[in-house]
């Protein structure tokens, strides 16, 4: 395995990239192609605000909207999502995730890599043909695994936090 290229710009298109993969596999559907995307022992992370100024900081003693430890926990809410049983999922609802501001977090380390950016996910409900807008920031951290950069970890912050509906992984 080479060295990855450290310029910033570089190193950005590159994020940039991933995280626009990311989004479009989730509005399509592209369960395994979104799976991939994640190290196997990711974190995905949403907490919940405490406050309306405070956003919980540990996962494992604040309530969280999602939190999976590793890449398991994304599987095994796929495989939910795909049997048909989730009602939350049933008929799946439409998506479209918009992403912008992506910015470098820090300066890169060898092969990790840290990104932040704003995002905003419109769905659609077909049962109740109603819209949702959700929107925050999230940060994505990315390693470099044999030749390809994976979500190591992922924490989203919803802004808009009162939510009149379900929320599931691909509404963020």
């Amino acid at each position: 395995m080479s060295r990855p290229n450290l310029d910033p710009v570089a190193l950005l298109a590159t994020g940039t990239d991933l995280l626009q993969r990311e989004a479009l596999a989730l509005d399509e559907k592209r369960w395994d192609d979104w799976l991939a995307l994640f190290a196997e022992d990711c974190e995905y992370w949403m907490p919940a605000w405490t406050s309306d100024d405070r956003l919980g900081a540990d996962p494992r003693t604040e309530v969280s909207y999602f939190y999976y430890a590793n890449r398991r926990g994304l599987e095994d809410r796929v495989a939910r999502i795909r049997s048909g049983r989730s009602p939350a999922s049933t008929p799946a609802p439409r998506t479209v995730h918009l992403l912008d501001n992506i910015r470098l977090r820090e300066p890169a380390e060898g092969d990790a890599l840290k990104l932040g950016a704003a995002w905003v996910c419109h769905v659609y409900f077909p049962r109740s043909r109603d819209t949702q807008a959700f929107f925050g920031l999230v940060e994505h951290d990315l390693a470099l695994k044999g030749d390809s950069w994976l979500i190591t970890r992922k924490k989203i912050v919803l802004q808009n936090e009162y939510v009149p509906t379900m929320l599931d992984i691909y509404c963020v």
